[in-house]
């Protein structure tokens, strides 16, 4: 998979549903992005699931005992650890009416009836494995910046320690300190250009 070979990163997927059948289905589907599946058969184990790894997408059947594919979706929106990890619901044909509209009010991304096209389904979820992974990429680079930032303000706050303390011998010294954070200022900028 090319956006997996150029950041070396697995993106896990979460299915969740009761259905045997139904989880076979959308691991036969999605097992050719070559991405982690993760099973749950319930929506307090999908929970547990999300606690404990990251996701880049759920696919989360509604109809389900215990706490339905609603109120899972209501409490992944609520964790701050969660909230931010996108939700396909799948429901069955015979749905009703409003379903779509409480899934979108829920929190989803989107929404399938079943039986889905495998294409498509294969086609969101890469959309959504994508934008996992940007995001990944992204959160790396801004804390490499940041670490580098809090380099030069660590440098500049030593300098002005021995300016005011008169620690510093002469300018020369002082030039080479303002030269090396002038190097370092051009390496981020390269870098963010790149």
């Amino acid at each position: 998979m090319s956006a997996e070979a150029t950041t070396g990163e697995r993106a896990s997927i979460l299915l969740v549903d009761d259905m045997e059948d139904n989880l076979i289905a959308l691991e036969a589907v999605l097992g050719s992005l070559n991405e982690p599946l993760v099973r749950a058969r319930s929506g307090e184990e999908a929970m547990k699931a999300l606690l404990r790894q990251r996701f880049a997408v759920v696919l989360l059947d509604i109809r389900m005992p215990g706490m339905d594919g609603f109120e899972t979706a209501a409490n992944i929106k609520r964790l701050d650890q969660t909230k931010d990890v996108p939700i396909i619901f799948l429901t069955g044909t015979d749905a009703e009416a409003g379903y779509a509209f409480r899934g979108y009010a829920t929190g989803a991304a989107d929404y399938l009836t079943k039986p889905f096209d495998p294409w498509v389904l294969r086609a969101k979820v890469t959309v959504f494995l994508d934008l996992h992974r940007k995001t990944r990429q992204l959160e790396r680079l801004l804390a490499r910046d940041q670490r580098q930032f809090d380099e030069l303000a660590d440098r500049l706050r030593k300098m002005e320690t021995q300016l005011a303390a008169g620690t510093l011998q002469d300018v020369s010294e002082l030039r080479c300190q303002i030269r090396q954070m002038e190097e370092l200022l051009k390496e981020i900028h390269r870098k963010r250009e790149a």
